[in-house]
């Protein structure tokens, strides 16, 4: 018999029906960091703050990688990662970490 799943964002991160905060919190994070330094990265005059939030993502993104318990906080993980690498190389390319 075929059953309606209803999938939850929250759910995927505990996977296993314990709480990660902490790994959680990185996730997170990085998800958020991802974006920021994705939507700055498409303007020349945001390199900065694209290429710090950018390069501070990535870092989040590798620590929240070696703690990860579950298989969504890796999938978010990576999300946020691919987000701030994209907005870090180029806020780089378009004028670097200094004004």
């Amino acid at each position: 018999m075929a059953q309606a799943v209803r999938h939850n964002p929250i759910s995927m991160l505990l996977a296993d029906r314990r709480a990660h905060p902490l790994e959680n919190s990185f996730a997170a994070a990085t998800i958020l960091l991802g974006v920021i330094a994705f939507a700055t990265a498409m303007s020349s005059d945001l390199h900065v703050v694209s290429a710090w939030t950018g390069l501070v993502g990535v870092l989040t993104g590798a620590i929240g990688q070696f703690i990860s318990a579950t298989t969504g906080e890796r999938f978010a993980l990576i999300i946020g990662l691919g987000g701030a690498a994209f907005g870090f190389y180029l806020g780089m390319a378009h004028g670097g970490l200094l004004p």
